[in-house]
């Protein structure tokens, strides 16, 4: 009751300064006394009954309301300063360098609670020497196989693919070694082991963007395994995560790399398993990303104080984290929780983590899963061999982490696209509302014919608006409107932001004021994409120029035939939605019927909904 009685306190002292501007929901579900919790439809279930508890015992209402995950990242920034975010919400680790970039989380001090806390799960949330998130639970990759198939644990990748070798040609398994052929954060304990890296560690011990090592010779070597497997036919194209298991779960393949979130899976199915350390190559063992999940306080929260007095004096406790435990069975970040855990599938978990090291959660990891995971994509279909496509990815990755946009300013028939604005005084131009400003005009897409540019803007409140020809005779705004009004930008913290402009709809967006949403598939070679499932081709751009929330394009393309297809935000694959709105779900199957007919993909931002209309 002690713990009741402070947060109590805490609440009488702070409802008296509470300002409101606008309602929100956390007024208008808890109350101004109350806190709102963001969480995902896997937490949030787990959460409401812990809260309804608090809230019996204390008088303090407190909301859960679920968001998806992809969600909570995406509008954490947007609902915020609006008054309509959260107090508090579940994270994953890897998000904290872009949360502190745009300003978005403040730090918490567990003081005496933090030994209560595995280090290495407080490493994941520390930034720049601070705390900004109470983790709850950690998780890394280990090595599964079957153990009627293979009796004893592969020590090295030489191993694993002479097990493959043995498998398939005596009949005795489909696949041995079986791998996602787009899965980067899969493959890194395969990279590690031949010696190669993401990112460096600088002297002060964190990761240096400058430093990227995907097309060192070790990652390179690495990637040259792969393909020697692929030609031998052991690896295939065409491998999501759906399909891999049920190969796994079949007996078909042999031998998989997954995390804890597939246990459940895995044990429902009945497939004997066992688990083991990752192999190790000619560098040493295989080392996996370990990641985590946490609880992180809102910046725009008026309740700061209130909210961590929850976490604190609430939440750090065996009960709620068991909650939470029994609802996704992750290796515990906290220790009096974690010390009655006696299964046997955790602790190798545990073990094979060991040596893990925190997946970069500084923000130039977004700029690296697309580029990497396409790399594999072309070594595993044979499309490209293992030097061409890492060091292919690697300068791409440079290219976006400089925040720079290359190729041409002007089109084949020497049209140009700038932005004139309040922004051009920070880039450099000589004054703002300049059409002709040659720092900031936008480069043509060779691909796809969308304008694009990329610029680094300190904290302020921005307008622009789009220019051809470096005049204002022909300028679009807000909602593609050929004169429109000026839109607006507003930023917490200086920010790498992406504008694109549309010359057939003449829509113009940002990456702060709305989403950027492809529909990568197997489809998108016939648009005109460089190949398929490429989420940063903007030939397959859903667009939302009247600001409803729903993204969309159709084509008249493509031909008769079977297709698939997920939604991905902002053109890479770490946030992606496939079937049943599921993150990282399953693809999505459509059928074109004849040539000729009209394919509508639309994407339901409240929802991840992606639906494919045929006419």
């Amino acid at each position: 009751m002690k713990r009741l009685v402070i947060v109590a306190i805490l609440l009488a002292l702070l409802i008296p300064a509470l300002t409101p501007t606008a309602p929100a929901p956390v007024q208008a579900q808890g109350g101004d006394d109350g806190l709102l919790i963001w969480a995902d439809a896997t937490r949030a279930p787990a959460l409401e009954p812990i809260v309804a508890e608090f809230s019996a015992l204390s008088g303090i209402p407190v909301t859960v309301q679920e968001v998806g995950l992809g969600d909570i990242r995406a509008n954490i920034t947007v609902a915020g300063p609006t008054g309509e975010g959260p107090d508090i919400f579940i994270a994953a680790h890897d998000w904290i360098g872009e949360l502190i970039l745009n300003g978005a989380v403040v730090p918490i001090n567990l003081g005496s609670k933090a030994s209560e806390f595995t280090e290495a799960s407080l490493s994941l949330f520390t930034y720049g020497g601070q705390l900004y998130g109470m983790p709850y639970a950690v998780e890394n990759l280990a090595f599964f196989r079957n153990p009627e198939l293979v009796p004893d644990a592969p020590q090295t990748w030489d191993e694993v693919r002479a097990i493959t070798e043995q498998l398939v040609s005596s009949g005795a398994s489909q696949y041995g070694y079986l791998i996602q052929d787009n899965d980067p954060y899969h493959t890194y304990p395969l990279v590690s082991a031949y010696g190669g890296y993401v990112f460096g560690v600088g002297e002060d011990g964190n990761y240096n963007p400058n430093d990227v090592g995907l097309d060192n010779e070790g990652s390179i070597a690495a990637f040259a395994w792969l393909q020697e497997m692929a030609e031998n036919g052991y690896l295939v194209g065409e491998v999501n995560y759906d399909v891999l298991h049920a190969l796994f779960e079949s007996g078909d393949a042999a031998m998989i790399v997954t995390g804890p979130w597939a246990l459940p899976r895995i044990r429902k199915a009945g497939v004997p398993y066992a688990i083991s350390n990752l192999p190790a190559g000619p560098a040493g063992p295989g080392v996996p990303f370990i990641g985590g999940q946490g609880f992180m306080i809102s910046s725009f929260s008026e309740k700061q104080l209130l909210a961590e007095s929850f976490l604190l004096d609430y939440m750090a406790a065996v009960e709620p984290m068991q909650a939470l435990y029994d609802a996704d069975p992750r290796p515990p970040a906290y220790i009096p929780f974690l010390d009655t855990l006696e299964d046997p599938d955790l602790l190798s978990f545990q073990e094979a983590g060991t040596i893990g090291i925190p997946q970069p959660s500084i923000p130039e990891m977004a700029s690296v899963w697309s580029a990497w995971g396409g790399a594999e994509q072309f070594v595993i279909r044979l499309e490209q061999d293992a030097a061409t496509a890492l060091t292919d990815a690697a300068a791409t990755i440079r290219t976006l982490i400089a925040g720079r946009v290359e190729g041409d300013t002007s089109s084949e028939t020497g049209e140009t696209v700038g932005l004139p604005g309040t922004i051009q005084s920070a880039l450099g131009c000589a004054g703002d509302w300049d059409p002709a400003c040659e720092n900031t005009l936008m480069v043509i897409g060779e691909d796809d014919g969308v304008w694009q540019a990329a610029f680094e803007l300190p904290a302020g409140d921005y307008e622009y608006k789009v220019a051809l020809n470096g005049t204002w005779e022909e300028n679009y705004g807000a909602g593609g409107e050929r004169d429109g009004a000026n839109i607006t930008l507003s930023l917490a913290d200086t920010t790498n932001v992406v504008f694109l402009y549309d010359p057939i709809s003449h829509w113009i967006t940002d990456s702060v004021n709305s989403l950027i949403v492809t529909a990568p598939g197997n489809y998108q070679a016939a648009l005109g994409c460089p190949g398929d499932w490429a989420p940063d081709c903007l030939l397959s751009w859903m667009q939302d120029a009247d600001g409803d929330g729903i993204y969309s394009f159709s084509t008249t393309v493509l031909p008769a035939g079977d297709y698939e297809v997920k939604a991905a935000i902002n053109q890479t694959w770490e946030v992606n939605y496939g079937a049943d709105a599921a993150r990282d779900g399953a693809n999505i199957p459509f059928n074109v019927p004849a040539d000729g007919s009209t394919v509508t993909f639309a994407f339901d931002s409240a929802t991840n909904i992606l639906t494919i209309t045929v006419e």
